[in-house]
């Protein structure tokens, strides 16, 4: 098992970070949309043990988010859409209820909800983070959340690889630590997680992204705080690791070991982005926060 997750690793890796480097939002916009149907093919697979999920609804609202992303919808246009369409999601799963003759039930439209809501909605702020430009006229720092503007350079190529080392960092300090100084369990959601390698998570990520932070100080031109970006370290490595228990509980629930087996020893799609998915809204919001609002 450990030498199909190092191998997995070490070809899927590469192609992550070349994508991320020499890609543009049109392929990450894309990307984003085709892991999110995997993702919740996935979960409704996952689900069809005890209910009936309606998928169409699910992969329309990923078109829709799609299509938003790539006309360079501002967040607010997004965020309507987000907003908009969780009445609009429930109104239509309700009306399957009324025309099924409550074939369909209200659990049905539950765990449909729920998936739409928990995989679609959240992965798809990693294209918003991506595409977030740095404007540099008088030395300040002001953010261009549209995507409009002329002469913008892209930062958020830098910003979204501490999304990345929160959630791949965590995991593989939290693994390592937990492995050879594990003793204490965490939680029966995740029997084989212990307290020790919850911590060594989260402390791994702090110094992994302090690391990083020191190599775009000295080869960029920007000048970002060591203490601020290690707490948004700590901070988004806890979220990850509550989303990695949340997705757990959902395996649980249907008594699954793992969503699918597309990831030699690492699972199915949902298993290897489970910590992205609950850190990537939270990462957006704090870098608005620390660049933008502060």
């Amino acid at each position: 098992m450990d030498f199909k997750r190092i191998l997995t690793t070490l070809i899927g890796l590469p192609i992550v970070v070349l994508i991320l480097i020499f890609g543009n939002t049109y392929i990450i916009d894309v990307l984003v949309a085709l892991i999110a149907c995997i993702a919740l093919r996935e979960y409704f697979k996952c689900c069809s043990k005890e209910v009936k999920c309606i998928s169409w609804v699910g992969y329309v609202f990923i078109l829709c988010m799609l299509v938003a992303t790539l006309n360079e919808c501002t967040i607010f246009g997004i965020g309507f859409i987000i907003v908009l369409g969780i009445p609009t999601i429930l109104l239509l799963l309700f009306l399957h209820i009324i025309i099924s003759d409550m074939k369909i039930s209200l659990k049905d439209i539950a765990f449909t909800f729920l998936g739409i809501m928990y995989i679609v909605s959240f992965i798809f702020f990693i294209p918003l983070i991506y595409s977030l430009k740095k404007f540099e006229p008088s030395g300040d720092i002001v953010w261009d959340l549209s995507g409009n503007e002329p002469g913008a350079s892209v930062f958020g190529k830098y910003l979204i690889w501490y999304v990345i080392i929160a959630a791949w960092g965590t995991d593989i300090c939290a693994y390592l630590v937990g492995k050879y100084f594990g003793e204490h369990k965490f939680s029966k959601v995740s029997p084989n997680k212990t307290i020790e390698g919850c911590i060594g998570g989260v402390v791994g990520a702090i110094i992994l992204t302090i690391i990083y932070t020191f190599f775009i100080n000295t080869y960029t031109n920007y000048d970002l705080s060591y203490l601020i970006m290690g707490v948004v370290g700590g901070i988004l490595s806890v979220i990850g690791q509550i989303g990695d228990f949340s997705a757990s509980t959902i395996k649980r629930y249907f008594e699954v070991k793992d969503f699918s087996h597309l990831f030699p020893g690492h699972g199915g799609m949902i298993d290897r982005i489970d910590s992205v998915l609950f850190i990537s809204p939270y990462a957006f919001f704090i870098f608005c926060f620390i660049f933008y609002m502060i």
